[in-house]
């Protein structure tokens, strides 16, 4: 079992501290209403994570740990307290200028692959490409779907794949703009040991090539322990945070 030493006393690594943090939450709160009153989803959480860092976040269902992500992606507002993510604080953008800094910062990878069931897997992965302006966006989804093995897949529907070559397919397009933060929310949720464990080689060896950031929500410890640091949530609050390497 992983210790986690609370937050205010762990130091974060070195080379982390060195560099320009990537993302930058302080006393980020989300409240929402229900039938039974309010819920507090996230309790005042503070994070930061450097450019280049791998971070595995992890804690029981419902701690908080998707909801963060969404509020990192600019997908959820929080109800109070500072959002900055690749240089934008994301709670003075409208939903335009959102989704604009979406599609040129950050890649989202789901447990449920998200992808167009009447679009081949070339064009799930270019239509993005083509709403971000980029060049030449079936050259490069060519490109990133080979990097990801599916070179001889590109006319292939989301039917006609495997749920392990459908989050492959996935993986390609949320790293076709080179973002520089990658969200991988449970991406081997629907898989295979097998094969998750296969994707998430690609991930780590992606982002590593890439130089992107990595946020990875996962249950299990030991993908986590791949990460240069695990970051525990509980009940909407950050609990532990600390290097995940000996």
């Amino acid at each position: 079992m992983m210790d986690f030493p609370d937050p205010q006393q762990s130091p974060r690594p070195a080379s982390a501290s060195a560099r320009e943090p990537i993302v930058e939450l302080t006393d980020v709160h989300l409240h929402l209403a229900s039938a039974s009153g309010e819920v507090n989803i996230l309790r005042g959480l503070d994070l930061s994570v450097a450019a280049g860092e791998t971070v595995g976040i992890v804690g029981p269902s419902g701690s908080g740990k998707s909801t963060m992500m969404m509020v990192i992606a600019g997908l959820e507002r929080p109800t109070s307290g500072s959002v900055r993510v690749a240089g934008n604080d994301l709670r003075q953008l409208d939903e335009d200028a959102l989704a604009l800094f979406r599609r040129r910062s950050v890649g989202i990878v789901f447990q449920a692959f998200h992808l167009v069931p009447t679009m081949s897997a070339v064009e799930n992965v270019a239509v993005p490409l083509e709403f971000a302006r980029i060049p030449d966006a079936f050259d490069r989804a060519r490109a990133s779907l080979n990097t990801v093995g599916l070179g001889d897949r590109l006319a292939h529907y989301p039917a006609q794949l495997s749920g392990g070559e459908q989050q492959r397919v996935a993986i390609a397009r949320a790293f076709a703009t080179e973002p520089a933060l990658l969200l991988a929310d449970e991406p081997t949720g629907n898989l295979d040991g097998e094969t998750g464990a296969r994707i998430i080689d690609i991930l780590f060896e992606r982002a590593e090539r890439l130089g992107t950031t990595l946020l990875l929500i996962t249950h299990d410890m030991a993908i986590a322990g791949r990460c240069s640091r695990v970051v525990q949530l509980r009940d909407g609050r950050i609990t532990g945070s600390g290097d995940s390497r000996p």
